[in-house]
């Protein structure tokens, strides 16, 4: 396959023998399928793509169902807006410009928000106009199964089909064979440090076409209007908030992925399960990386040592990229120690009642805090909300913190929080109708005497001490992508063996 191949597009822009959403992902099973044959394989004329009328379209509607489609960029434009002069018109006139070559993002409006964890930190993140987020998500729909095609299994974060329990599966499987020590890193600022030049040359690495490149380009150039109303450049950087930045992000840390990665793959040192005993017998470490976007974890079967000579080899890495070693959130400890990794605190210790040791994988501290400051904000004593409505909303909450911690060692922390959540509730009913504890028993028992579920207005209080505890099976190789035929039907192979 030549180097600098052309993509063909098919049929004429205007006419659409299929559906939008058929056609394109047709076009991007065909990319992924030609990335995947020739890992030198660069793609030309793929901007007939970005500004196809069905591309535009499937990005529309990724824009509009996420729910920052509300949120205005520096033009003042909501989605709601655009629905409201027309849809059509408006991704005509998009397409126009992009294809004429008159379209320029606009800067990004900054909005600063808390860190998780407190602590006064806050984060930066860049809300682009609502066409800057169309042109984006069509960016993103052409551009991401080619890269996909050449993503190192052992990265999850903003990856199709991949999710953070894949991740602590994969550290729980490696902790489990003897990969105890382990490099707990972040990378700091990574969104706002990343080196433009470096960044694309590795897109270039894939993409001939100048005028896609060009356009992503223009996107990291494009500035940010501060809080204040201030102009500033963005000589770094891919602002989060965009669609296009977890993607540019990927492709800017998957040269962390490759260099760590490497002795795995085929024919390299730590490729089989014999090469691996072997290093160990000489006394050679072996290692894993296990990466969510920003934050990620080198596991190591070896010494304290090793892992501190491993951080110096990837702070050699990451620098060309822009990149550095948070100092604050980097540390190297033994899994008898316990770290915490998103979400979850992982640990190798020993099973109550017995000599045996295991890795387990609890619920960190700093999200149960989190959630009880939510739980507190919406049942103070001095609360006028209806009871239904704060109980519906403590559902969404319940239900979507529990189903992301059921795979953990949950059943004590599901206890705790339902009794947290019962006596606060049970505080501020007392509070507001100014009952004393027998007429609370008269109002949430039944007839023998046993305590009835809270319920206003036909909602249900969610009991999360109900929510059953299952164990997240690791999926290894049989992770799908969305443009891979048959993916579903790889059996599952551990990487150990």
């Amino acid at each position: 396959m030549a180097k600098d191949a052309l993509v063909k597009t098919g049929a004429p822009a205007e006419a659409a023998p299929q559906g939008p959403h058929v056609r394109v992902s047709r076009m991007q099973a065909k990319l992924h399928r030609w990335a995947v044959a020739d890992d030198g394989h660069r793609f030309d004329d793929l901007f007939n793509l970005v500004h196809d009328p069905a591309t535009l379209y499937v990005a529309w509607t990724r824009v509009t169902g996420n729910t920052g489609a509300r949120s205005a960029g520096v033009d003042g434009l909501a989605a709601g807006d655009v629905q409201a002069a027309g849809v059509q018109d408006f991704l005509d006139d998009l397409r126009e410009s992009i294809k004429s070559g008159q379209f320029r993002p606009m800067p990004v409006r900054e909005r600063l928000i808390p860190k998780p964890g407190g602590g006064g930190k806050m984060r930066r993140l860049g809300i682009p106009t609502i066409a800057d987020r169309a042109v984006q998500a069509a960016l993103k729909l052409v551009l991401e199964p080619i890269f996909e095609a050449d993503f190192e299994p052992v990265s999850y974060g903003f990856r199709p089909r991949r999710r953070a329990h894949d991740a602590i599966a994969e550290i729980h499987l490696f902790g489990t064979k003897g990969y105890r020590w382990v490099l707990d890193a972040d990378i700091e600022a990574c969104f706002d440090t990343i080196d433009h030049t470096a960044l694309m040359g590795r897109v270039r690495a894939r993409v001939a076409d100048k005028r896609v490149l060009a356009l992503v380009k223009a996107f990291l150039k494009a500035g940010l209007l501060t809080e204040l109303g201030e102009e500033r450049n963005t000589p770094t950087g891919t602002p989060q908030g965009g669609i296009l930045s977890p993607l540019l992000a990927n492709i800017a840390l998957s040269v962390l992925d490759e260099h760590v990665h490497a002795p795995w793959r085929p024919g390299g040192a730590m490729s089989t399960s014999s090469r691996r005993s072997g290093r160990r017998r000489k006394g050679l470490p072996n290692w894993r990386i296990v990466r969510y976007a920003d934050d990620f974890v080198i596991l190591v079967h070896g010494t304290e040592t090793d892992v501190h000579t491993l951080r110096e080899d990837i702070a050699t890495v990451l620098e060309p990229m822009g990149l550095r070693f948070s100092r604050s959130k980097t540390s190297v400890r033994h899994m008898a120690q316990g770290f915490d990794f998103l979400g979850f605190h992982i640990q190798w210790k020993r099973k109550a009642g017995t000599n045996k040791w295991y890795v387990y994988t609890f619920i960190a501290d700093r999200p149960v805090k989190a959630l009880k400051a939510k739980l507190r904000a919406l049942t103070r004593r001095t609360s006028l909300a209806s009871l239904g409505a704060t109980l519906e909303r403590l559902n969404q909450i319940l239900c979507g913190w529990s189903a992301y911690f059921r795979h953990a060692v949950a059943t004590h922390t599901f206890k705790h929080l339902r009794q947290f959540l019962w006596w606060r509730i049970v505080r501020w009913l007392k509070t507001r109708h100014r009952w004393r504890w027998t007429a609370l028993r008269r109002h949430l028992t039944d007839h023998n005497g046993r305590w009835k579920p809270i319920s206003a207005d036909g909602v249900v209080l969610f009991d999360i001490e109900k929510v059953g505890i299952t164990r997240y099976r690791y999926r290894g190789a049989a992770i799908p992508n969305p443009w891979t035929v048959q993916a579903t039907a790889l059996a599952v192979e551990s990487p150990l063996r």
